[in-house]
């Protein structure tokens, strides 16, 4: 009885493993598909004769918390002011 209970505890493990995984093989594909798109996107962007290094900038920046991007900013102004590049 005890050998059943383990083997039905080891099926159904497997079975959520199996499950877990292909979720997160959907998922993968599905970030690649998106991916895609955004390259697409920008590849459009590029086309137009806009600079994609710098929409790729403003959409990092957009990403980040305002308060932690304004300190960002101030560091790097304070660092540029003291090489002279300001």
């Amino acid at each position: 009885m005890a050998d059943e209970i383990s083997e039905t505890s080891q099926t159904v493990a497997a079975g959520q493993l199996r499950a877990l995984i292909e979720r997160i093989e959907r998922l993968e594909e599905e970030r690649n598909t998106i991916n895609d798109d955004i390259s697409e996107v920008y590849a459009e962007a590029k086309g137009t004769g806009f600079d994609v290094p710098a929409m790729r900038q403003i959409v990092a920046m957009r990403r980040k918390d305002p308060m932690k991007r304004q300190e960002e900013q101030s560091i790097l102004e304070l660092y540029m002011a003291a090489l002279g590049m300001v």
